[in-house]
């Protein structure tokens, strides 16, 4: 193992020598420079890992030297010591992204976890991790195969969701393939569990919510008389939704976060059209033919969600000023964003906010997208990318300083799909990749939950004999007619329809303004 070069600027280094031998001894090689003119000539020179830098020294103080290496070396981590407990030098230093910041008297060990956490934090937290993860792993197996309720289920995703993240920061391509392991087995448990019970949890008024419900049981007890942003990001998953958390904190305290289950088909037509009007499909096209669209109807599924909405809102009867919109395009994001500013007398504003879906398409068809969405740790990250930079996080932010009150929810999530089952129906039946719906379905029951009678699960039939097919866990559908070119034009996108934890558990969140 080669010894870590390490170069320490102080005019009085001489008097170091017990810290200098210290750190000899744990395998740094120690180069010394009494001033910053000296120092900056060695690292034009030779390598260093890591400088440790006095700040109060004659000739150039510590500041000056730090910019200078800045300049020369604007990624070396460099520590700065000093005597000194002046705010604006520390503000000084932090603003010119110093490692770390050391007040003397300084022991040799606190230099020592210093210098770890700034060059070995990441072998550091990797054996942690595997170690964490190791103690955990039988403990999560146990959850999974004894998980007898949606709430149990639902805990299970939350302690999934957080190893995700965690492996994220690490690499370790051994653990990352245990815990793909174990997040297959989970969903394919949980897509037993959904096929054995979801007809009964459907119509049991428990503290279960579906996406008919979510409205009702979870937004409604949060208006009161606080205006509101009610932001529904189509297709977002859980581990994107955490993904954003971090950008969002700076200008909101989150109050509530839990999750509610989308309806099947995990569709945005019946999810979220199920979100706005209260009702499942089979009450939406008996209660408002004039607004419902099955599969296989001419024109766009989703056009009538504000109608919905307000049928909804009269329907409970609530007092509350509302509007609609819908963001497909930055035009719109800023449109809307006008209206925002403007506008106080509304008290809840429903924005349905279309790019993560645009995302999950564009993977399907564009091979940029697929090669920057290649993994779930790849779409995260392009995901927090986008909303960094996006109008709506603008939105947000005009929302904040408005006082209003911020809920972050969606209609249903996604799965990297990997393995293919062939599916036979007649020319009617629909081209959804993760379910099929119409007459004479013939699917694998191992890879597929058939429902023969739709509307035993809300849905309505398309004529007497049509039938629904979910696929489970991470299959896609695929019909026989150019059955291998579908297979490889369809394996690793990012598809929804189906069952899944990451389909149907999805992120409810409730936000104050900071």
């Amino acid at each position: 193992m080669q010894p870590i070069e390490l170069l320490w600027i102080d005019d009085e280094i001489d008097l170091l020598q017990a810290h200098i031998l210290f750190l000899s001894q744990k395998g740094y090689n120690v180069h010394k420079a009494h001033n910053g003119q000296d120092a900056i000539a060695l690292v034009k020179q030779q390598h260093f890992d890591v400088i440790l830098l006095d700040e109060n020294m004659p000739g150039m103080t510590g500041l000056d030297v730090l910019d200078e290496l800045k300049q020369l070396k604007p990624s070396l981590p460099i520590i700065m010591i000093t005597k000194s407990e002046e705010e604006n030098i520390m503000e000084e230093a932090i603003g010119a992204k110093i490692a770390d910041y050391l007040i003397k008297p300084v022991n040799p060990n606190q230099i020592l976890l210093s210098l770890k956490k700034n060059l070995e934090s990441s072998k550091l937290v990797t054996e942690k991790t595997i170690t964490s993860y190791q103690r955990s792993f039988q403990e999560l197996n146990g959850l999974l195969m004894q998980a007898q309720s949606l709430s149990d289920w639902a805990n299970v995703y939350q302690k999934i969701l957080f190893w995700e993240l965690e492996i994220d920061n690490i690499d370790s391509p051994e653990l990352q393939e245990i815990f793909h392991y174990q997040k297959t087995e989970a969903n394919l448990n949980y897509s037993r569990f959904i096929e054995n019970h979801y007809e009964t949890l459907l119509f049991e008024e428990t503290e279960n919510v579906f996406s008919h419900q979510a409205f009702r049981k979870l937004v409604v007890p949060e208006l009161e008389s606080k205006p509101t942003l009610l932001l529904m990001i189509d297709n977002l998953r859980y581990d994107q939704f955490k993904s954003i958390l971090p950008i969002i904190s700076p200008y909101y305290s989150i109050e509530k976060e839990q999750n509610y289950f989308s309806i099947l088909p995990t569709a945005t037509q019946y999810a979220r059209n199920a979100f706005f009007s209260g009702l499942l499909p089979a009450e939406m096209e008996a209660k408002y033919p004039q607004w419902w669209k099955n599969d296989t109807d001419e024109g766009g599924k989703n056009l009538y969600e504000a109608d919905f909405l307000a049928a909804q809102i009269e329907r409970l009867r609530l007092d509350t000023s509302h509007s609609y919109h819908k963001i497909n395009r930055p035009n719109e994001a800023n449109k809307f964003l006008d209206y925002l500013k403007s506008d106080d007398s509304t008290k809840l504003k429903v924005v349905v906010y279309n790019f993560v879906d645009m995302i999950s398409h564009a993977k399907t068809e564009m091979e940029v997208i697929k090669e920057l969405a290649s993994t779930d740790k790849a779409y995260r990250s392009l995901t927090k990318s986008w909303f960094q930079n996006a109008a709506l996080l603008e939105i947000i932010k005009t929302a904040q300083q408005k006082g209003y009150q911020l809920i972050v929810t969606t209609d249903h999530g996604t799965i990297n799909v990997e393995q293919p089952s062939k599916v036979i129906g007649d020319r009617e039946s629909s081209t959804n990749i993760r379910y099929k719906t119409g007459r004479r379905l013939k699917v694998d029951s191992k890879h597929v939950f058939e429902v023969t009678d739709p509307k035993s699960i809300g849905l309505s039939s398309i004529n007497m004999s049509s039938s629904f097919a979910f696929a489970k866990d991470n299959y896609y559908l695929v019909y026989p007619n150019r059955y291998h070119h579908f297979v490889n034009y369809f394996r690793n996108t990012y598809q929804h329809g189906g069952i899944s934890l990451e389909e149907m558990c999805i992120p409810f969140a409730v936000f104050s303004p900071k």
